[in-house]
């Protein structure tokens, strides 16, 4: 009686890894410990600091070092909405976030089509048009603290060659408040291009084709076509610069430091304030966890709306 050897093809799928292969205790072990290394640093550095900010948001924490801190619950919560210089630093945030995210938004548009043309020359267009966006905020802010300085700043040579006078770019509330739009704008423009551009090179060459057969023309096409194919990737850009605007701190501390008259000051730089400057814990705690939840409200509104608009197109 004679054995079938088994096939090249069954062996295989015996022994190939995936197909039912058990892994031995040993190898399991070996995982594990090349996953704890990872899992320490998120934990020290994700996971325990939000727990223990969610924490300190219920005690009256005035202090840094450890010690007993009286429970006052909702307390500090409540707080924020009666401390009125709360809502002039909310309304600079809204203020910040929404002209700067439209800004950021039309600009960006106009720079994807531009890079997106049969241009000579394109890369380096396309590697010169990223090179503000990979400049550090830190930088970034400096740089236009100096070119916005009243005495010596190149942009009152500018004005002033045009005949429009010097300014105190920096000297009134609102007016600072616009020029650290005007340097975040110049920043960040240029990522939210390249995130549209992605977009723009997987909508098919056929549809213009086929609206210039139409008697379509380009402003036209680009609202009949390029605006609805480039929903996900405006709603992808909305969300994340919204998230980032609203959370701006870093370019407002290097430009104005909050001023003049606390013109400048957002929620998250008055947070700063509450915790590190008033040693106020406990205050700047629940300020910080107002702000997550604000972020992801609007979060859960954009994707929201780009669900309702693809279930629209569907239908």
């Amino acid at each position: 009686m004679t054995v079938q050897q088994p096939t090249r093809r069954g062996a295989a799928a015996r022994t190939a890894p995936g197909r039912g292969r058990r892994v031995s205790a040993g190898e399991a072990r070996f995982a594990l410990a090349l996953l704890i290394p990872a899992a320490v640093v998120v934990f020290g550095v994700v996971l325990y600091p939000v727990v223990r900010t969610l924490v300190v948001s219920f005690f009256d924490v005035d202090s840094p070092l450890p010690g007993s801190y009286p429970f006052v619950g909702f307390r500090n919560y409540a707080r924020v909405f009666h401390d009125p210089r709360f809502y002039p630093v909310l309304g600079h945030t809204l203020y910040f976030t929404l002209v700067s995210t439209a800004l950021e938004l039309v600009l960006g548009v106009v720079m994807a089509l531009i890079l997106n043309a049969p241009l000579r020359l394109r890369w380096f267009w396309r590697s010169v048009a990223v090179m503000p966006w990979a400049l550090p905020t830190i930088v970034n802010g400096a740089l236009w603290r100096l070119m916005d300085n009243g005495q010596y700043g190149v942009l009152n040579a500018v004005t002033t060659s045009l005949g429009l006078g010097a300014h105190q770019w920096l000297g009134s509330p609102f007016l600072a408040l616009n020029m650290v739009i005007v340097a975040d704008v110049w920043k960040n423009t240029s990522i939210v291009a390249f995130f549209l551009l992605a977009g723009l090179q997987t909508i098919p060459s056929d549809l213009y084709e086929a609206a210039r057969v139409d008697g379509a023309g380009a402003v036209r096409a680009f609202f009949r076509i390029t605006v609805p194919m480039l929903v996900p990737s405006i709603a992808v850009v909305l969300i994340l610069r919204t998230i980032e605007a609203f959370k701006v701190f870093d370019i407002i501390y290097v430009m104005t430091g909050g001023g003049p008259a606390s013109g400048t000051q957002t929620v998250a730089f008055y947070t700063y304030l509450q915790a590190f400057s008033n040693q106020l814990f406990g205050y700047g705690a629940a300020l910080s966890y107002l702000v997550v939840l604000a972020i992801l409200a609007l979060a859960l509104g954009y994707l929201r709306i780009l669900r309702q608009g693809a279930l629209a197109g569907v239908q």
